[in-house]
């Protein structure tokens, strides 16, 4: 197990190196002079170049990813070029908000899409089955900052139960945790069923059920377990889209978090808040993926680790 560890950790490093150059060319096509932005309107073009020898801009680009790169083994960041803080002091403010924010939404992902899917595959084909399955359907299509909104107008301002904004209190999380969480949730319980339908099937199953084992044991203690490898698979990626989709949550409901971070960081071309903000996601996704490769393990010991 300690030598997997080890090798998936090694087999991250050009999946970071990937990343850095990704976003580091994509910044440079966007159009816009961060010196020019920063020194605002009206600024004269020697000040503007003053700027930009400051900044290091006028290197070549393959220079300035170096540079980048090397400060970063060292465990420099860099500054930010909007407000001149460590990068790294922004994103540790930023990144436990957002990593709440996500876990909460995983835990709703988890708890509403299971329960959903293992009661459709109790009773498959049933009119209880269908109405879960077309709700998890409209849960899948629906956009998560229009069903975001439509909350925020619902419960914020109409029935005004949880606060329109902020991140102040538990209530403040409930309505971003249901906007990420809800579409997950939607595939999490189509997975579930489909898992759980499939499992059922086999023969241990029937085994099970002629021996007069309690059908509540036979569906949480021998069809749930086998049919979670597929489900945790799907929960793992789907906390990378959360991730992703903080960004626009963390945008509706006013929330200080890494995503927001990022879409501000890149509004003012701060490339070294974006590259940084975007690394420390990848880490978080990387560490994820690693740990649902150990819960194969652990869920069935049958699944070998190389």
């Amino acid at each position: 197990m300690i030598w997997f560890i080890i090798k998936r950790l090694m087999q991250t490093i050009p999946v970071i190196i990937g990343v850095t150059i990704v976003v580091f060319v994509i910044m440079q096509l966007v159009p816009g002079d961060p010196a020019v932005l920063l020194a605002g309107e009206g600024a004269t073009k020697e000040t503007i170049e003053a700027l930009r020898q400051q900044l290091g801009l006028h290197q070549p680009l393959y220079i300035q990813y170096f540079d980048y790169v090397s400060n970063l083994l060292r465990g420099d960041m860099g500054f930010s070029l909007k407000n001149n803080q460590p990068v790294l002091q922004e994103i540790m403010t930023r990144l436990p908000i957002t990593l709440e924010l996500a876990i909460f939404s995983t835990l709703i992902t988890i708890v509403l899409g299971m329960l959903a899917g293992i009661v459709s595959a109790i009773r498959p084909y049933s009119i209880l089955d269908t109405v879960v399955m077309v709700v998890a359907l409209l849960g899948i299509s629906l956009p998560s900052f229009w069903f975001g909104l439509m909350l925020m107008y619902s419960f914020s301002v109409k029935l005004q139960i949880f606060p329109v904004a902020g991140w102040d209190s538990m209530l403040h999380i409930v309505l971003p945790a249901f906007t990420l969480g809800a579409g997950g949730a939607a595939i999490v319980a189509r997975m579930t069923r489909s898992s759980m339908l499939e499992v059922i099937r086999q023969d241990y199953i029937r085994t099970a059920r002629a021996k007069g084992v309690k059908e509540r044991v036979i569906i949480y203690k021998h069809a749930l377990r086998n049919a979670l490898i597929p489900v945790i698979t799907v929960v793992g990626l789907q906390f990378g889209a959360l991730l992703g989709g903080t960004v626009l949550v963390e945008s509706i409901f006013a929330i200080n978090g890494l995503g927001r971070m990022i879409v501000d960081a890149i509004r003012m071309r701060d490339l070294p808040v974006v590259q940084g903000g975007v690394l420390v996601a990848s880490l978080v996704f990387v560490v994820v993926n690693l740990i649902v490769d150990i819960l194969y393990r652990l869920f069935n010991k049958r699944i070998e680790l190389n």
